[in-house]
């Protein structure tokens, strides 16, 4: 893993919330230093080529930073994990157990972080009450998705949307207007199948290898059809993982995987798909609003557009958003610190500090009421959060972000043989179902 110790490096702290009395710790004896160690799974640190610390551009090490300042004898240690999340999982479980596990750790909410359970700590009587009624998806983070269950992490941003990007010049090309965006999931892929019809594009750019996108389908599309909290519901064994509905929505994914209209290695190819479109060679691409400000560096402001994936025609919910809570920080039960480590939350959870997260990254808005809306400079963020206030259905919280890590791991898998045809819709959702009751047998 790539190390940084914050206290050995010199960065440009202005504007960063310093002067809160709630972060400030103790104050140690002359020669004392607290120290804190936190992992970080790629998700609020940026790295170099050369897998230095992006010091600019990497928000966690920024605020380790300023914390560091404001608290004369702490030293932070922030550390990339740099491996894809099975492999970051395995590691953390094994560093745990060995007692060298961090302080601090962050994960994707949901799943990722209530299958850690028995290595977190309950935060509730931990944090300020300011802070547990002022951040939004404490729920995704608690034990067993219980209204009263332990709460194991901490909300950070307003949550990623999945959403499909839109070359605006391709489809006035094929003879579409990209303002009027389709409403079902049947008028997409005829739009699709028109670009095909009166462009040298395909419709839709796929990168399916990982089975991400199917990720990203299946669980708008179950929620377009049993509701936003179809999958804690589903966890809490009250929908069960082979309803009728996951079958449908697997049925829709291999229809579009044969239907022609992807390129014709959309299941061989890594990655969501992004260089086919940002080429010209797709009209559509379905993925989600972490790549905002790639679509605007690469198409420029006007050029590209993005809307929520749309349901299947006569879905009972079709006002409806998928992705939600992204980011959840943790902290151990091995902490050598609580006491700072949960100053650092707070310190994290200022309204301020999270405006600079939203300002570095323009991926998703402030998880603060007191967030500056001005902060979102992104056209592409600013469009879905006005989509965001138009889905009045709700926003399901996905299918991966709430189940355990092994059930997550296969659903990646199964997606991409779905998608290829390899494997039908039906045995797909009876190995999910198998899959999550031994996950929830063993807990």
């Amino acid at each position: 893993m790539k190390t940084r110790k914050a206290g050995a490096l010199a960065l440009l702290t202005a504007g960063v919330m310093v002067g809160m009395a709630a972060c400030a710790p103790a104050t140690p004896a002359d020669g004392e230093v607290q120290e804190l160690l936190i992992w970080d799974t790629g998700i609020l640190g940026r790295t170099l080529d050369n897998g230095e610390p992006d010091l600019e551009n990497s928000f966690l090490d920024r605020m380790a930073v300023a914390f560091e300042e404001a608290n004369p004898g702490v030293k932070i240690t922030t550390a990339q994990q740099g491996q894809d999340i099975s492999t970051n999982s395995a590691q953390f479980q094994a560093a745990m157990i060995a007692g060298t596990g961090p302080d601090i750790r962050v994960q994707y909410a949901g799943g990722p972080t209530i299958s850690f359970g028995d290595f977190f700590v309950d935060l509730e009587p931990l944090l300020s009450q300011k802070t547990l009624d002022s951040l939004q998806g404490f729920n995704v983070n608690r034990e067993g998705y219980d209204p009263a269950g332990r709460i194991l992490g901490m909300p950070y941003g307003a949550g990623n949307l999945f959403t499909i990007f839109q070359n605006n010049a391709l489809l006035e090309e094929a003879g579409l207007d990209p303002a009027d965006t389709p409403e079902t999931w049947e008028e997409l892929l005829e739009n699709g199948q028109q670009v095909m019809d009166n462009t040298d594009a395909v419709g839709f750019s796929v990168a399916n290898l990982e089975g991400y996108v199917g990720a990203w389908f299946i669980s708008a599309i179950v929620g377009g059809e049993l509701g936003e909290t179809v999958f804690t519901e589903m966890f809490a064994g009250e929908i069960p993982v082979d309803h009728p509905a996951m079958v449908k929505a697997y049925q829709a994914f291999a229809e579009w995987g044969a239907s022609g209209l992807t390129n014709p290695d959309a299941g061989q190819l890594s990655g969501g798909g992004a260089p086919l479109f940002i080429d010209n060679g797709a009209a559509y691409y379905l993925v989600g609003s972490w790549e905002n400000n790639l679509m605007l560096e690469s198409f420029g402001e006007g050029n590209v557009s993005s809307f929520f994936i749309p349901m299947l025609e006569g879905a009972p919910y079709p006002k409806i958003g998928a992705g939600g809570p992204e980011i959840a920080i943790s902290i151990t039960n091995t902490a050598r610190n609580q006491d700072l480590a949960v100053q650092f939350l707070e310190f994290l959870a200022d309204p301020a500090n999270q405006d600079i997260f939203v300002e570095i990254y323009q991926t998703q808005g402030s998880n603060h009421p007191e967030g500056d809306p001005s902060k979102i400079q992104n056209p592409l963020l600013r469009e879905q959060f006005e989509q965001l206030s138009a889905s009045t259905d709700g926003v399901t919280f996905a299918f991966d972000s709430v189940m355990p890590q092994a059930t997550i791991d296969l659903f990646y898998r199964v997606n991409a043989a779905v998608f290829l045809g390899t494997l039908s819709p039906a045995d797909a959702v009876a190995q999910l179902k198998a899959s999550y009751e031994q996950e929830i047998a063993n807990q």
